[in-house]
């Protein structure tokens, strides 16, 4: 069974169900495991050595001839994945790099070269493998020139110059292009043939929580999606203006016990490109909710426009019940989660089933 692995900060999910469609492939994701057996959640967006030798051999059982893995930073600076011996890969991808996990790498620089990691392990148990960089997201160009020193078949991809017509693609916005092209390339790198990809591409549609519709009882229209960093929260805002002909909605929050220096940017970035904004709770952890908020609200300056309601559910009807005909509600950060932790107890919560269920008074 071969293995490919997509790391970066954001686009990793996205890129590695669109490359598994197009492979026909089993995959791990942060949102699902499919073993062509079954379909399961592992709480982790690289699950554990042990689990994922146990995954392997489910997949392999089943007839999976390839299985695409995103592969974040932890799991690499952790040797999680067992390069070279549970886990070689034939292949890898780097969609970008932005402000994220600060709290455990502590620099940008570090965080880059973890990153970096990954291609070096590809290049060392798998000369020549293909590794696919995107040139249109951070860090993309730093990247570029220092795999090209590596002995890997470096593809560079950019919405600039794009090897196949995304003119039919559902899935919205020039992040989710970029996405397309990683994982396309990397797929007829493994053997798709070029057509068969094309011919794929206008079947994709949003799930998970990406930039996915939920239809509800608000005059607006409403998208669920997972974007948590200011990099991600810049790009689906821009994206989502693209189709908003009223105001522009945003409901966010931020996670607690994580990199506390994105909250700020986090709040610059919404201040900057919604006409409403509602702060609210993510998944505050063992970390006061209130706290959390008045770090995003240091980076906004003035408050025009912007609602704190820390209670997420009435954050959000909030903003349905307010937005017009012609509006459009991002509700971001959780995506695809079915839980928020509060004070170390996970409760049932899931942003799409709290937007299908709201009901105009």
């Amino acid at each position: 069974m071969r293995l490919w692995g997509v790391t970066g900060t954001n686009g990793k999910t996205t890129s590695a169900w669109v490359l598994a469609e197009f492979l026909k492939s089993a995959y791990i994701t942060t949102v699902e495991v499919n073993t062509l057996r079954r379909r399961f959640y592992t709480g982790y967006t690289t699950p554990p050595l042990k689990q994922l030798q146990e995954i392997y051999a489910e997949m392999e059982a089943a007839g999976a001839k390839d299985c695409v893995m995103e592969v974040s930073s932890h799991a690499i600076h952790q040797n999680r994945v067992g390069f070279g011996t549970v886990s070689t890969f034939s292949g890898g991808a780097f969609t970008n790099l932005s402000e994220d996990h600060l709290d455990y790498h502590k620099t940008m620089e570090a965080y880059f070269d973890v990153k970096l990691d990954f291609a070096r392990r590809i290049a060392a148990t798998s000369p020549g493998a293909p590794y696919v960089v995107c040139l249109d997201g951070g860090y993309g160009r730093e990247m570029l020139a220092e795999v090209s020193r590596l002995d890997l078949n470096v593809v560079p991809v950019t919405r600039d110059a794009p090897a196949f017509d995304l003119a039919g693609l559902q899935l919205v916005g020039d992040y989710n292009q970029s996405n397309v092209l990683v994982a396309a390339a990397l797929a007829e790198a493994a053997g798709v043939p070029h057509d068969e990809i094309q011919r794929t591409v206008p079947t994709l549609v949003p799930r998970w929580g990406r930039l996915e519709y939920v239809p509800c009882g608000s005059k607006a229209k409403v998208y669920v999606d997972f974007a948590h960093t200011p990099d991600g929260l810049e790009k689906v805002l821009r994206a989502a203006r693209g189709f908003t002909k009223g105001r522009l909605w945003v409901v966010f929050g931020a996670g607690g016990d994580r990199d506390p220096v994105k909250r700020p940017l986090m709040g610059e970035a919404c201040a900057c490109l919604a006409d409403r904004v509602v702060v609210t709770s993510d998944n505050p952890r063992s970390e006061d909710p209130m706290k959390i908020i008045e770090n995003i609200l240091s980076g906004i300056e003035g408050r025009a426009g912007v609602e704190v309601e820390p209670d997420r559910r009435k954050a959000i009807e909030l903003a349905l019940a307010g937005a017009a005909d012609g509006d459009v509600v991002l509700v971001c950060g959780k995506g695809h989660e079915t839980t928020q932790e509060i004070a170390g107890v996970k409760h049932p919560f899931d942003d799409r089933e709290v937007v299908r269920s709201f009901k105009r008074g």
